[in-house]
């Protein structure tokens, strides 16, 4: 018997946002990670907002709203809060009611600031591994540094010339470079840069990360600003970071084995090779051809050692992790404007790929 295609408006509905997500459902596992990193930045929420005046939006559920919108590749936030309008499982995730009213994109805007100056990236990051380290999923001896390039929210014809351009130049010897006599009147600290000499030059930031080896997971992550030296000075600052916390594991007892780092061609430089023998790591860095024009500055016993293949093997995972972060949460070509803001949002992606690959490494409890 056919059906009649009646559609008479129900009024009321008895099944929870709850009820209606599956219980298999993958963000399930991600919002009870989630939660968990959310408490225990309780405190900082407490520090960053008044004690009096009008109660606020949640600073939880503006987070986990960002955390969709990487998640989903939500593209602007006035999208994503018409998707949070009709959308139940995003309802969910957030935290909403089925008649919450939703807010305007603005609230966004005006909380930014408040979460760049707690650096509420930068805690979420640390407590999302802090649950990889109670499961035992990182590595504390093997890692791999890179860096790619985020287009910034500018135009190469927004480039003009300084009013006031210094009066040495960046370069070597002084030298003034295109840096320091044009800048982007969209976004100021933008930098035409291009990874290659068969890509046009364009208006960029540098994003870093650096991977732990056996699972995956990225380990830290910074932004800068373009240029041939950042790729190299960003990787030795946020090594230089792991050591010292590293250190402070020794001294409470813990055995720790020798580090290694693996890398590209790009680390194939003796300043900055040197830099990781000081800080007492084994380079790993990929070679240049024999009849290549650059010179290659491992020692036979770097060559040789039998982690060197493994660690160019693992290395290649890290591209994995700049795709998702680019493609899947938007960074390719960011939309915000300054390093800062960059960076904020760069860290909360890495956040996101970090739980991500977390759903598919922690068992999932009976």
């Amino acid at each position: 018997m056919r059906g009649q295609d009646e559609q008479q408006e129900g009024m009321f509905s008895y099944i929870s946002t709850e009820k209606r997500v599956p219980k298999a459902h993958p963000l399930r596992r991600v919002r009870l990670m989630t939660d968990a990193a959310l408490k225990g930045m309780s405190g900082k929420f407490e520090e960053m907002y008044s004690r009096i005046g009008r109660p606020s939006i949640a600073p939880e559920k503006l987070l986990r709203a960002l955390l969709l919108q990487a998640l989903y590749s939500v593209r602007s936030e006035g999208l994503l809060m018409e998707e949070l309008d009709y959308n139940l499982l995003f309802r969910w995730f957030v935290g909403l009611n089925v008649d919450d009213e939703v807010w305007d994109a603005t609230v966004f805007t005006k909380n930014r600031e408040r979460l760049l100056e707690g650096n509420i990236a930068d805690i979420f990051f640390e407590q999302v591994l802090a649950q990889a380290q109670a499961h035992g999923l990182l590595s504390d001896e093997h890692f791999t540094v890179d860096g790619t390039m985020i287009e910034a929210w500018a135009n190469r014809r927004s480039f003009q010339e300084k009013k006031d351009p210094p009066a040495r130049g960046s370069g070597s010897k002084g030298k003034k470079l295109l840096r320091d006599t044009h800048e982007s009147k969209t976004d100021a600290e933008a930098r035409l840069y291009k990874k290659s000499a068969a890509r046009e030059a364009r208006p960029s930031y540098l994003g870093h990360l650096v991977m732990e080896n056996r699972n995956g997971l990225v380990m830290k992550s910074c932004v800068t600003l373009s240029g041939t030296r950042e790729e190299r000075e960003a990787a030795l600052l946020m090594l230089t970071r792991m050591v010292r916390e590293r250190e402070a594991k020794r001294k409470a007892g813990e055995k720790l084995g020798q580090m290694t780092v693996g890398a590209d061609t790009a680390y194939q430089e003796e300043k900055f090779i040197q830099a990781l023998r000081k800080l007492q790591m084994v380079p790993h860095i990929a070679e240049y051809q024999e009849n290549a024009q650059w010179p290659n500055w491992l020692t036979a016993s770097e060559r040789e050692d039998p982690g060197f293949a493994i660690s160019q093997n693992k290395r290649k995972r890290i591209e994995s992790l700049f795709g998702w972060i680019k493609c899947v949460a938007g960074m390719r070509k960011t939309k915000f404007r300054g390093r800062r803001r960059v960076g904020w949002m760069f860290t909360w992606a890495a956040a996101a790929a970090n739980l991500i690959r977390l759903v598919k490494l922690i068992p999932a409890e009976a």
